[in-house]
């Protein structure tokens, strides 16, 4: 899947997100969700497998459970990123965001394939 195919789904997951848990994750636009995805991807791309090799161990003792700490991470470095517009309430927060993405990128990537 392309990089800009996976930041639109990506916006459209946060927007729709933010919409159903108000109380833990704000997004203030849909320009704000489509520059968070970027910024997302790009963290993905450069900074993602650095963490992910440096928690090997743990992420192997766990049974890749860690891999979703890891994703909950790069969304609260993005929020620091975009700033007051784009915010989880806390690191919680960020985790079920993380599943939520996590879950819906894995149905449309194996949907993809699947064609």
């Amino acid at each position: 899947m392309s990089f800009l195919q996976r930041t639109v789904i990506n916006a459209v997951v946060f927007m729709a997100t933010a919409g159903f848990f108000p109380q833990y994750f704000q997004v203030s636009s849909i320009w704000v969700s489509f520059i968070a995805a970027a910024v997302l991807g790009i963290l993905n791309m450069f900074v993602k497998p650095f963490f992910v090799i440096l928690s090997l161990p743990i992420t192997f003792m766990t049974l890749g459970f860690f891999y979703l700490v890891i994703n909950a991470f790069m969304l609260e470095l993005t929020s620091i990123l975009i700033g007051d517009t784009f915010k989880f309430a806390n690191f919680g927060a960020a985790f079920l965001i993380a599943i939520v993405l996590s879950v819906v990128n894995l149905v449309i990537t194996n949907y993809r394939s699947s064609i």
